[in-house]
């Protein structure tokens, strides 16, 4: 007999409060949307709150909208959090944004999402390759974009930078248990409480019929030359052969100098960011005004590591 375990997806938020000392007083208002973004594509996103939306927040790749919650239950503001094309509950992205994670192609996407939901956001904040999209919506919908806070992430991440993020996404495509998930999951984040982990896990993974597990990301993701979806040679396609030292993204620069609008990087400190400091000159010398708050206690995903600090970060940036 399959053994299920039960998920609620608006029933654990008594935890985020509890483990960080969040008050409580009973489940936030969020509610789950959907935006038709192409002919049989939608976007969904995690609407906070009952009033016109005040922040857009887009996760990292492999993540989905629910990496927010505690950052969205520390600032207390109507809010939206978007679920990335192929990530969450939303459905995949075009069939080029399937060979590639293409932050121009993804940002066209979002775009048609905040136009729907929060058009009139005071700014928008991306982590990781949300924030590579952040960056490519200041130019395909610069109205849109009236602040940036970019979570540890700027277009100089290279493979070698990024490479413990990769070998955990690039596991197994499957999982026998959710034990054997979690166990995988815990090896990697040593950062990050068991407790916070399993949370992560039910919104990011689902159980299927025969009791095993498979992340929501990867279940668009179609395998190549016989290997899994995920697998070294999918991500080795998607970073088109570039060596371990040569940025990823780094098209993305030339972006980045021409944002007219406030900037803010979140910096990780720890080891597992992808930030380093060269990256940080970079901006500061393409975007002299732009901001950089250094969070000594977390790595790549500050949201996780230090989501009360963040938000008070992102708290004065954007509504100072």
């Amino acid at each position: 007999m399959v053994q299920r375990i039960d998920y609620d997806e608006f029933g654990l938020f008594h935890e985020n409060a509890e483990e960080y000392g969040l008050p409580y007083s009973g489940p936030p208002q969020v509610r789950r949307e959907f935006v038709e973004v192409a002919p049989g594509r939608r976007l969904s996103a995690l609407v906070w709150g009952a009033a016109p939306p005040a922040l857009v927040l887009l996760h990292g790749g492999s993540q989905n909208a629910h990496t927010w919650d505690t950052v969205a239950m520390a600032l207390e503001r109507p809010l939206v959090a978007i679920d990335l094309p192929g990530h969450g509950h939303s459905d995949p992205p075009s069939e080029r944004g399937r060979r590639m994670l293409d932050p121009e192609l993804f940002a066209r996407d979002v775009a048609v999402a905040i136009e729907a939901l929060a058009p009139d956001a005071a700014g928008v904040v991306g982590m990781s390759l949300g924030g590579l999209t952040t960056i490519a919506l200041t130019n395909v919908a610069p109205h849109l974009v009236r602040k940036v806070v970019l979570v540890d992430i700027t277009p100089g991440v290279t493979p070698e930078k990024s490479k413990q993020i990769a070998d955990f996404i690039n596991g197994p495509p499957t999982f026998a248990s959710f034990e054997e998930l979690l166990e995988r999951t815990v090896a990697f984040n040593p950062t990050r409480s068991v407790s916070s982990l399993r949370r992560g896990i039910l919104h990011n993974a689902v159980q299927r019929e025969d009791g095993t597990w498979v992340w929501r990301w990867a279940r668009w993701r179609e395998p190549t030359g016989g290997e899994p979806a995920g697998s070294q040679s999918t991500r080795n396609e998607q970073l088109e052969d570039r060596k371990g030292d040569q940025p990823m993204y780094g098209q993305l620069w030339d972006l980045v100098s021409r944002i007219q609008v406030p900037v803010m990087l979140a910096r990780g400190m720890l080891p597992q960011s992808v930030v380093g400091d060269d990256d940080e000159a970079e901006l500061l010398r393409r975007l002299p005004s732009a901001t950089v708050s250094r969070f000594d206690n977390a790595g790549h995903s500050i949201q996780g590591d230090m989501p009360v600090e963040l938000a008070r970060a992102i708290e004065h940036f954007v509504f100072s």
